[in-house]
């Protein structure tokens, strides 16, 4: 009798004593705003623009960006989730003078992964994440130069991928704050890059992949569910 009692009351001890991360908040969603500082890439060869000017470069402008996120935990330091972001920029086109097009909206779509160190219940926790989707560069009015008139270029999407760290300091378990750093390159093309040769397997041209970067410093607010 005495040793049934004591295995029931060693059940019990043990369903008590459960990990605080399975009584905490398993969601987080947030928003995030802040600055990018963005580049674009050059072109194959310079182009002679209708004001008599070379142009062989095309960049989105440092700008305001706003986004949002929302993800769950799948383990006290282990989270997935998505995240959108927009950045509201001007496009324009540099060579032997810079000039601007037209407003352009640069939007973000990522899964990411994150660790986030420390406890759940940690005022202040240290994260760094990763994650794989796309950029799209919307489309861009402006005017022509000669001739006046309206025109549009065409958004375009590629294939980006993400990466940040940053802090997150807990006011509450149900509201924070978190400031980051995030860095987001997107594939735009490949130039030929030469060759590389191997004894056996003989020798093929090689790419030179061009990116274009965005850099965020951002701030923002968390909600716990």
């Amino acid at each position: 009798m005495f040793n049934k009692i004591l295995a029931g009351a060693a059940l019990a001890a043990a369903m008590l004593a459960q990990p605080a991360f399975a009584q905490d908040k398993r969601v987080e969603v947030g928003a995030t705003f802040g600055w990018t500082f963005s580049d674009g890439v050059d072109t194959q060869s310079a182009v002679l623009g209708p004001d008599g000017n070379f142009y062989d470069r095309i960049d989105p402008k440092d700008s305001m960006k706003w986004g949002f996120s929302g993800g769950g935990y799948i383990s006290e330091t282990a989270e997935i989730g998505f995240m959108f972001s927009q950045q509201m920029s001007t496009l324009q086109i540099d060579g032997t003078q810079l000039r601007d097009i037209g407003d352009l909206k640069v939007n973000n779509y990522h899964g990411y992964f994150a660790y986030n160190v420390g406890f759940s219940d940690s005022k202040v926790r240290p994260f760094f994440f990763g994650g794989l989707g796309a950029t799209q560069f919307g489309e861009v009015e402006y005017t022509r130069l000669f001739g006046g008139g309206l025109a549009k270029t065409t958004s375009d999407t590629q294939f980006s991928t993400t990466w940040g760290a940053g802090v997150k300091v807990n006011a509450s378990p149900s509201v924070g704050v978190k400031a980051l750093v995030q860095w987001t390159p997107t594939y735009i093309r490949s130039d030929a890059g030469g060759y590389w040769c191997d004894p056996y397997w003989g020798c093929y041209l090689t790419g030179d992949p061009k990116y274009a970067n965005q850099w965020d410093l951002a701030g923002g607010i968390i909600f716990r569910f």
